[in-house]
């Protein structure tokens, strides 16, 4: 399969990347630690003005009508730049969550909001009992036994939680099941349940691209400033071999993160095990390049006034959301061993004996 991006997919990209570069500097996001919420209502306003909170939401609901091929280049700027807004609950999962479930009033009242930065949704994750964005969110999506239900915020129970990242928001939920909440049941819940983590993976195998490129920018960097012997520290074949191992790694982790894109925005037969494949790889990379950077840092990354341990918490906690890598890793060994869904990916189909 001949897979390249359009000129205007690029120009999106680039569109991204310089309002990131003069929105969210390094001092922005370590400010936003010390806010109640961790979360800017006046940047989410200003990153809906380029398009993004409405990526995946109709034209007729005020979106831009794009699909997730358009949007995995836009998360990798948002990895790179260290984001921690609700890019990938409210606008990759949960917008093409509320446009596919069938519920017209829902979609009505809500993906317009949505498109204009009104909006925030989180979406509950099965794979963690944890809701991230729960706290600054004005809908909730979340599974309660058989059903499916869009609570709004004031109607749920959102106890905060603690995390090892202070751009991490976690909270617990609960809520009282109302008929008219109901968006799915059953086999429907479990089918848009699905598609959400796919969705949610993707977009955290797309950040994982960012935030790995930005580490090893920031190696490179750091290793051509810092001497030893009166050379650059970047000169020593060790240094250069570990620095080059990480960019071998993240490309490796793009072209399945883009095949995945491919595979999410078409539904096809092997969607999930795409995904789980590139949540795999892409977060092999980033953590690997969390480790390596820290070692040509000499260890610096860990103290507090360096910017080398933003990226490095968003590797780790990119790396346990929608489904940490040991879960994905089970998921597509059952697709390519036992009865899961369909591993029909790079040309491979299992045997129908």
């Amino acid at each position: 399969m001949e897979f390249r991006f359009t000129e205007d997919q690029r120009l999106l990209q680039e569109t991204v990347r310089d309002f990131l570069a003069g929105e969210c500097t390094v001092d922005f996001v370590r400010g936003q630690w010390d806010t109640a919420t961790g979360r800017s209502r006046e940047f989410w306003s200003s990153f809906a003005e380029i398009g993004v909170p409405g990526l995946l939401v109709p034209e007729a609901h005020g979106g831009l009508g794009m699909t997730e091929v358009d949007l995995v280049l836009v998360m990798v700027e948002v990895g790179r730049a260290g984001l921690a807004e609700p890019v990938t609950p409210t606008a990759a999962v949960a917008a093409p969550l509320i446009r596919d479930c069938g519920n017209e009033l829902l979609a009505k009242e809500w993906l317009p909001k949505i498109a204009t930065g009104e909006a925030v949704v989180a979406v509950g994750q099965p794979t963690s009992p944890l809701v991230p964005e729960a706290e600054c969110a004005d809908l909730l999506i979340l599974r309660s036994g058989d059903g499916l239900y869009a609570v709004p915020a004031a109607e749920a129970r959102i106890t905060p939680q603690k995390s090892n990242d202070p751009s991490q928001k976690l909270a617990t939920v609960e809520f009282d099941p109302k008929p008219e909440q109901q968006i799915a049941s059953g086999s429907e819940a479990d089918r848009l349940e699905t598609a959400a983590l796919d969705r949610g993976a993707l977009a955290c195998a797309a950040q994982q691209l960012g935030a790995c490129d930005q580490l090893i920018q920031m190696s490179v960097d750091y290793t051509t400033e810092r001497k030893q012997f009166g050379v650059p520290i970047g000169s020593f074949q060790a240094v250069k071999h570990q620095v080059a191992d990480i960019k071998v790694a993240l490309e490796y982790a793009r072209s399945h993160v883009e095949r995945a894109a491919h595979s999410v925005a078409h539904n096809t037969p092997g969607r999930s095990v795409d995904v789980s494949m590139a949540k795999i790889s892409a977060g092999e990379a980033a953590l690997q390049g969390a480790s390596t950077s820290l070692q040509v840092h000499g260890a610096l990354g860990y103290t507090w006034e360096q910017d080398l341990h933003v990226w490095m918490r968003r590797a780790w906690t990119l790396d346990l959301a929608w489904g940490e890598t040991a879960w994905h890793r089970e998921r597509l060994a059952e697709a390519l061993f036992e009865d899961g869904p369909p591993a029909i990916a790079f040309g491979f189909e299992p045997s129908a004996n």
